[in-house]
């Protein structure tokens, strides 16, 4: 830490009448660091600093370790090395948890004589937070700085695991109460009121927070005849993260269900819905609830939508440029019919929502048909599919078609009635967006033919098909890896490819990857327009085989094939590849 320089007096911090910005966001400005419209865009509307310095890192405007630096040097206060701070040697239970989570904020060192407290900020200008601090702990405040990201993930080491929180929970123990809210909750009637007992309900968000930390896609309730287990599907695999005690399944399922409004005296019926996890003013999770009747009781999965994935953009995902320029190409088109393929968790929502967002313009009308709709985007028209209602994937398209669409996106093409209806959407004047569950691109056209479509309506409609997959990611741990030239032929390199300007890579294990090696997840992509010579295939009855050989002759990759080129970029390994695509 370096030497601390002069405080600047307190009205230099405060907000000038004229303008909303925060003292380090005005300092910023007046240092000409940040343009004035950056900064105001970055303001949100809770006044929360710390939002912020976040929204000024994801823009990539500046990094988190320049602004602590600008900050350490115009406020004057000494700049904190994170990477030499002792978890085991930070005071404890000095400020209280919510505050810390809350401002993310951590105590580093307290002196009782004179009664001063260390404290690490990323905003050294925030007044009112200091203050808080300052009643709620009656010490007086010495502020280091912080790189936010760094803080962050500080303030996440030192809160209590999902494990520490069960043996509290196990033990009686008053736990604090987390900032945040679950949108469901409501007072209900019920003879179980014991459900709502403040332990159960803090043990389950917590659960949730944890899981949404760990970039979690799942969370499963799973009830046995001797145990209870909860595990989190991460990057795709499955994990255990608690067991707690069997006697406390039917608090956790009724608790589940209150929040997403089930029938919780129903348990011999499986039951569908959904729940928001608020966590600040700008930021909230939405989950889709499903129960299902076991032999030992209900298994609940809660499935994580966060929204903020759909605004990623089409770089995030993982196309190469010359397939990224065919899908964006497609979508450009004003009329014909997109289809996105794979299997249950291969990423097709988030594909199909990308390029809704791309589209989602003020002159643009979009409606939607889901079963259910996952992703909220405002300025999309949703629709829930509710077949016990009559409201079919085939109904909502007709009564699509009678309010002026441009863009249609249909969840899933499940039957001929669906088909027709959005091939004939798509002949007439709209771009049709779906999913189908095939194998590759090929094999969709001949999927459609089989279900009864005829040739002439699929060579006239479909424009595009994008078949896809997710592979992990290899962490940045990754370390060269030793395959044998054999095996990297038999995997489908050529023999050309094998030269010295690459080498492929494995897993290796560290503290951010958990020791797994991996660390998130990277689509694999076949993007197969569909060209003239290919709709002439499919005019003459040629079969999937046929079709597969000509776009291979026009250049087309197929699943296995951008795979590897993955494993020459060192994005992930050969054998989550050859997991990913096997057929």
């Amino acid at each position: 830490m370096t030497g601390r320089r002069r405080r600047p007096d307190e009205r230099e911090m405060t907000a000038n009448p004229q303008t909303a910005l925060s003292g380090l966001a005005r300092a910023l400005v007046q240092k000409n660091r940040l343009s004035e419209t950056d900064a105001v865009a970055c303001t949100t509307g809770d006044g929360a600093t710390n939002a912020f310095l976040h929204e000024v890192t994801q823009r990539k405007l500046l990094s988190a370790r320049d602004i602590a630096t600008f900050a350490s040097e115009t406020f004057g206060y000494p700049l904190l090395n994170v990477a030499a701070v002792d978890l085991n040697h930070l005071p404890k239970n000095v400020i209280d948890a919510n505050l810390v989570r809350k401002h993310q904020v951590i105590a580093l060192s307290k002196r009782t004589n004179p009664n001063h407290l260390t404290l690490a900020v990323a905003d050294p200008s925030n007044m009112r937070v200091f203050d808080e601090i300052r009643f709620q702990t009656g010490m007086q405040l010495e502020l280091v700085i912080a790189e936010i990201d760094k803080l962050v993930k500080l303030v996440e080491q030192t809160g209590s695991s999902v494990r520490e929180t069960l043996e509290n929970l196990s033990m009686g123990d008053e736990l604090g109460a987390m900032e945040v809210a679950l949108e469901g909750d409501v007072e209900e009637d019920t003879s179980a009121s014991d459900v709502d007992d403040a332990p159960i309900v803090r043990f389950i968000q917590k659960v949730l927070v944890d899981a949404i930390n760990d970039g979690a896609s799942d969370i499963h309730f799973e009830p046995y005849e001797k145990y209870y287990r909860i595990r989190v599907r991460t990057d795709g695999i499955l994990h255990e993260v608690a067991q707690p005690p069997l006697a406390l399944r039917e608090k956790i399922a009724s608790r589940i269900k209150i929040i997403s409004r089930l029938d919780i005296s129903e348990k011999r019926i499986p039951q569908d819905g959904r729940t928001k996890l608020v966590l600040s003013r700008s930021k909230s999770i939405d989950f889709r609830v499903s129960t299902l009747p076991t032999l030992h009781g209900e298994k609940i999965v809660m499935r994580i939508l966060d929204s903020s994935s759909a605004t990623l953009g089409v770089d995030a995902l993982g196309y190469e440029p010359d397939q990224k320029q065919m899908l964006l190409d497609a979508i450009a088109r004003p009329y014909g019919m997109i289809l996105v393929t794979g299997p249950t968790g291969s990423g097709k929502t988030v594909s199909l929502y990308t390029c809704l967002n791309i589209l989602n313009k003020t002159g643009v009308n979009i409606s939607t048909a889901e079963d259910p709709a996952e992703i909220n985007l405002a300025g999309i028209n949703q629709v829930n599919v509710n077949e016990r209602a009559g409201l079919t994937f085939a109904s909502a398209l007709r009564a699509f078609l009678r309010q002026d669409p441009d863009v249609i996106m249909v969840g899933e093409i499940r039957d001929l009635e669906t088909a027709e209806i959005s091939i004939k959407a798509a002949q007439t004047g709209h771009l049709v967006l779906s999913t189908l569950h095939t194998n590759d691109a090929p094999t969709t056209l001949e999927r459609l033919k089989n279900m009864g479509v005829a040739p002439f309506n699929i060579a006239s409609s479909v424009i595009l098909i994008t078949a896809q997959r997710l592979a992990r990611r290899l962490c940045s741990c990754k370390k060269p890896a030793n395959i044998p030239i054999e095996s990297l032929l038999q995997a489908g390199f050529r023999s050309d490819e094998l030269d010295d300007s690459w080498r492929p890579y494995g897993p290796a294990g560290c503290d951010r990857c958990k020791g797994s090696g991996y660390k998130g997840r990277v689509g694999i992509y076949q993007v197969m327009p569909v060209s003239e010579e290919l709709a002439r295939i499919i005019m003459t009855g040629g079969n999937s085989m046929d079709i597969a050989a000509q776009a291979e002759a026009e250049g087309v990759s197929d699943l296995r094939r951008s795979g590897l080129l993955k494993v020459r970029q060192g994005v992930t390994s050969l054998e989550e590849v050859l997991a990913v695509t096997n057929e």
